[in-house]
């Protein structure tokens, strides 16, 4: 575990030397991608295929990013793209592949059993207390969870007294990723986000990261946002940049608006299971690679099939 993922002194002067300015963060899909780094933790929000941040990482992997650190609570198949990439050297996470109908990612197994790849894991509750103790400023927060687990004693988490009744606590240690890859519902110009349905640790990564990179189904006015001010899950002044992107989930569902191409992850995965990673890396050069623009991607599955999901989307919801 590296010390600066938990270093909440260096932290706090990183985010209070931060410009908070109430300035226009519109920006291009392009430029927002761009700023992630070779070697930085990258945060993903959303959870498995819902409101995955699909165009924030399809430009991540185009820009052929190396080292990178990838942070996900329950982590889809952009864990499996970026270890096939190259992307990545250390995956952090609870569970990985796409769901449970599909099992266990076979990817990860080779590439972690393998040693290309680093495998930290967390439980389901620690990896979120890890971004809310960083989200508040502090180098760790006390727990029961994973107490008497042997993932304790893999994963270097230490334990403390509690002061008030000596019973001895677990303490999970913050986790201040250097960027946050996000996608919401809608945004304005400033950057303050709204989330429909199920939030998951989005406000936190949002709150614990150094740089926060949005993209955005619909851009509203700052008169919207100020008129509904209980909706702005994320505000403005964590947000570096946000970028509008219909359909920037896809083939991942993003909730009331379009639901997740399952016959797509069906494909997929029997791909991986005729070809392992070569179906991947084909996978990786027909719908990352070869497009040139989002554009061009969404154009592979072709108008009548994201107006399908959109229908089974309204459906849920209506």
């Amino acid at each position: 575990m590296n010390p600066a993922e938990y270093d909440f002194i260096a932290a706090r002067r990183r985010l209070e030397a931060k410009p908070k300015s109430a300035s226009e963060k519109l920006t291009s899909l392009e430029d927002a991608g761009s700023r992630v780094r070779d070697g930085d933790i990258v945060a993903v929000g959303g959870i498995l295929f819902s409101r995955t941040p699909w165009a924030l990482v399809r430009e991540i992997l185009r820009s052929r990013r190396t080292g990178l650190t990838l942070v996900r609570n329950l982590m889809c198949y952009e864990g499996e793209l970026m270890m096939v990439a190259g992307a990545v050297n250390r995956v952090m996470t609870a569970w990985m592949g796409i769901g449970l109908p599909w099992g266990v990612s076979k990817i990860m197994r080779e590439y972690v059993e393998s040693g290309k790849v680093a495998y930290e894991e967390w439980s389901h509750l620690a990896l979120g207390l890890r971004f809310r103790a960083a989200a508040m400023g502090l180098p760790f927060l006390p727990t029961l969870t994973m107490a008497g687990s042997d993932l304790a004693r893999v994963n270097a988490m230490k334990t403390v007294d509690d002061p008030y009744t000596g019973q001895r606590l677990g303490a999970v240690p913050a986790l201040y990723p250097d960027v946050a890859i996000l996608h919401v519902h809608r945004a304005d110009r400033f950057g303050n986000c709204q989330i429909d349905g199920y939030p998951h640790m989005d406000a936190d990564i949002a709150r614990a990261a150094a740089t926060v990179l949005v993209t955005t189904e619909e851009l509203i006015s700052d008169d919207d946002v100020r008129r509904h001010p209980d909706r702005t899950v994320i505000p403005g002044f964590v947000v570096d940049a946000v970028a509008l992107q219909p359909f920037g989930s896809f083939p991942h569902e993003c909730y009331g608006l379009y639901e997740a191409d399952v016959e797509h992850f069906d494909e997929y995965v029997a791909g991986i299971t005729a070809r392992g990673g070569a179906a991947v890396a084909e996978y990786l050069e027909r719908y990352m690679y070869a497009p040139a623009s989002y554009a061009d991607y969404l154009d592979l599955f072709g108008g009548e099939r994201l107006a399908r999901q959109q229908r089974r989307a309204r459906e849920l919801v209506g």
